[in-house]
């Protein structure tokens, strides 16, 4: 099924080999202060084009996670696609996680701004909350509960939604998920960026994301945003094909196209979504 839904999309079912990525904590150290300290320890690295500071893991001849690097919170090891959705924000005063845990996007934006960040379960919440006591994050505050229990008001909002995922992430994923699964995740996906978008302030930034390459659960949810709400799609500046606008029979917006997705064998990520929104 999957296979020839992803020929119709313009992509591929391909699993590619990934290089482990890590992210430089810069509250701590700069890009080239670690990539001289791991190299001294004959960890190969290289940059990653695409993003600012960060690096490919190309060999090391020890576990990362048990040097002195990485437990005094020097960087963070952190899927390359995944640190797209912080850099196209570039968020100022104060932003909203909307769905934190384990922290990684989260300990990204407080190298920009002031975080407020929400997990709603409580063993997440603990993950999220040794990432940032490690990596030094002092700039943000954590709570335990339903994204969708939020009042306040924000100009920057993050929603990285929960998904189905997709097959570079899980070695069975293709046999644990159908259509039916992608279509339930897609209707909270809907519900949590209708909540998102009522959080956001007159001329505020919502950056949606999802590890899925389903467009129930991207350009569909995308369209129902434009459709209910007053939001526009911004351009983005990165890797990854356009956004589609005319699938499985639908015509979507055309600014759809504005949206970017990371197909594995093309940008050698997991796959991934994101879309811009600004509230008119």
């Amino acid at each position: 099924m999957f296979k020839a839904r992803y020929k119709e999309m313009g992509g591929e079912l391909k699993v590619v080999k990934l290089n482990r990525c890590i992210r430089v904590n810069t509250k701590k150290i700069t890009a080239n202060e670690l990539k001289a300290r791991l190299e001294k320890k004959r960890v190969v690295l290289e940059k990653v084009p695409f993003l600012k500071n960060s690096f490919y893991v190309k060999s090391s001849k020890f576990n990362l996670v048990s040097c002195p690097e990485y437990l005094l919170g020097l960087f963070y090891i952190q899927e390359a696609a995944s640190q797209v959705p912080v850099e196209i924000m570039k968020p100022k005063g104060l932003v909203l996680d909307a769905c934190a845990a384990p922290g990684g996007k989260t300990s990204q934006l407080s190298e920009y701004c002031d975080v407020v960040a929400v997990e709603n379960k409580g063993e997440r919440l603990s993950v999220l909350e040794n990432n940032l006591e490690r990596l030094g994050v002092d700039n943000c505050i954590a709570y335990l509960m339903d994204f969708r229990a939020v009042s306040k008001k924000f100009n920057y909002i993050l929603l990285d939604a929960p998904c189905s995922g997709n097959f570079m992430l899980e070695n069975n994923w293709l046999r644990k998920n159908n259509l039916r699964r992608v279509e339930e995740r897609s209707e909270l996906q809907k519900e949590l960026i209708g909540h998102a978008i009522s959080l956001l302030n007159k001329d505020g930034v919502l950056v949606y994301s999802t590890c899925s390459l389903e467009p129930e659960e991207d350009e569909f949810v995308i369209q129902y945003a434009l459709d209910h709400f007053d939001v526009k799609l911004e351009k983005i500046e990165c890797i990854g094909d356009d956004g589609l606008t005319n699938i499985f029979g639908k015509k979507l917006d055309k600014n759809m196209r504005f949206c970017k997705r990371f197909w594995p064998h093309k940008t050698n990520t997991i796959g991934f979504f994101i879309a811009r929104l600004r509230k008119c």
